[in-house]
């Protein structure tokens, strides 16, 4: 039994059982990953995937228990490559991020800044894409920290989460719209006019819908988006007025448009800093945890991970 053959079922499995995508990713022909599979499971007595000639279907039952056991090796082995580079060098290594447009956006630059400012020597990764991609991510140990407001806390025990920020969505309209005079804005006001909003999965979308269904509205989204750029471009050309999150507008930045306030029109969003249970953390990594929140230091993450850094 060897490391490459727990890494080529790791990654037929995480490839949807494709073993010449999964033999690409490992940089070796799809015959000698075949054979590596095939002697691995000769080795261990049982068959760890269902076939149809060669064609390879899914794991078999064995199979899908063994492979967590097949994870835990390998994230072991990568925790300590992790930890032996880390007393080599302290201060430089890589840090991978995920998360969504608005955080990366809007919520990070100072936060990144600071860090860049104090680790100069590490290679900060931030990978914008969308919750579920975060997520997988995650899973997979390809990103160290995933920043989101959903997918991560649906996760259950893999993940550990800490409050990174709370927020509101608000309304934008065009500089001297007839809803900017309004009083006491209403959910009914905002339902007469077409929407331009996030897709749905993004930036709290789905508390945008709640809010209408529990008021017996329906609102007319005319165009969803990403990010609120896009929502905002849209909105200046008069498509219709926009429901963003509030931290995504500047009076500075966005003059041709007015914020109007929805904390009492919609709940409030709580954002998240998810780590994967037994994933290695560099110090830098803690660091970073820190500057996202005075709450966190690398005591309180350590013991809310399990009580070990590893």
């Amino acid at each position: 039994m060897n490391f490459q053959q727990l890494r080529i079922v790791r990654e037929t499995v995480r490839q949807r059982f494709n073993l010449t995508d999964a033999s690409n990713a490992l940089f070796t022909s799809q015959s000698g990953a075949s054979k590596h599979i095939r002697d691995l499971e000769e080795e261990l007595g049982v068959e760890l995937f269902e076939r149809r000639g060669k064609r390879i279907l899914g794991l078999t039952t064995a199979g899908g228990t063994l492979l967590e056991t097949i994870e835990r090796i390998l994230l072991d082995t990568e925790n300590l490559k992790r930890s032996a580079q880390q007393l080599a060098n302290q201060d430089q290594g890589r840090l991978a991020i995920a998360t969504t447009h608005t955080q990366a956006r809007y919520a990070l630059p100072p936060i990144v800044a600071q860090f860049k400012e104090r680790f100069p020597k590490v290679n900060l990764e931030l990978h914008q894409c969308s919750p579920s991609e975060i997520v997988s991510l995650l899973k997979s140990g390809r990103v160290d920290i995933g920043i989101a407001t959903e997918g991560v806390n649906d996760e259950g025990s893999s993940f550990v989460r800490f409050p990174f920020h709370h927020w509101h969505h608000s309304i934008v309209v065009p500089a001297g719209h007839a809803l900017s005079q309004a009083q006491d804005l209403r959910l009914e006001d905002i339902a007469g006019y077409p929407i331009v909003t996030y897709h749905e999965g993004f930036t709290g979308r789905a508390r945008i819908d709640q809010a209408f269904q529990a008021a017996g509205l329906v609102p007319n989204v005319v165009l969803t988006a990403l990010d609120a750029d896009v929502i905002k471009t849209y909105v200046e050309l008069g498509l219709g007025i926009g429901v963003i999150a509030s931290l995504a507008y500047s009076g500075e930045r966005d003059r041709g448009l007015t914020l109007l306030s929805g904390q009492a029109l919609f709940p409030r969003n709580t954002t998240y800093l998810a780590l994967r249970r037994g994933h290695f953390l560099h110090a830098f990594a803690y660091a970073f945890l820190t500057l996202c929140s005075n709450d966190l230091d690398e005591a309180t993450v350590q013991r809310a991970l399990g009580g070990r850094r590893d």
